[in-house]
């Protein structure tokens, strides 16, 4: 795999760290992420989302959900059990986890639930006024005409002259 270095990246912006490093991890051969626990992202809305992971085995006081440097981190600690069981066969996966989720600029989470062995996280993108698109009123008056601008000569005083440069 070709490796790329970024810093000279660094060196010639201001402001877009966070865009290189969004490409730096992309690119990185350590960005192999776990597939443990599966997960599904939705789009509900034209400017909401969903993320839902499958949980199953963790009660709500074992997850935990944390939003840190324009990351969502989701993670999981199952709790010893005291009981003595033997299972036959053990196919439910409760191994401790955490996933990572980079978040883009202005998204804002507005909700976690677990129900049914999921963890759902809605999310919802909120631009601000600012950077919002907007149309120019142009108005209906009267066009101007321009104006010819008269050029005007600038005269040195005689005491002010300057003595000629010679060549």
């Amino acid at each position: 795999m070709r490796t790329f270095d970024f810093s000279p990246l660094y060196r010639a912006t201001v402001g877009f760290d966070r865009v290189a490093d969004l490409m730096d991890r992309a690119l990185s051969a350590d960005l192999a992420q776990p597939t443990y626990p599966p997960y599904n992202i939705e789009k509900t809305a034209e400017n909401g989302y969903r993320i839902s992971i499958a949980v199953a085995g963790f009660g709500s006081d074992e997850l935990s959900v944390d939003l840190k440097d324009g990351a969502l981190i989701v993670t999981g600690r199952k709790t010893e059990e005291v009981e003595d069981k033997t299972f036959l066969h053990r196919g439910i996966a409760t191994r401790a986890f955490e996933r990572r989720f980079a978040l883009a600029d202005h998204m804002k989470v507005t909700g976690a639930s677990h129900e049914d062995g999921m963890l759902n996280i809605d999310l919802v993108r909120e631009v601000p006024e600012a950077l919002k698109p907007r149309r120019i009123e142009i108005s209906g008056g009267k066009a101007v005409e321009a104006q010819p601008v008269e050029a005007k000569s600038v005269e040195a005083k005689p005491a002010e002259a300057a003595e000629p440069v010679q060549a």
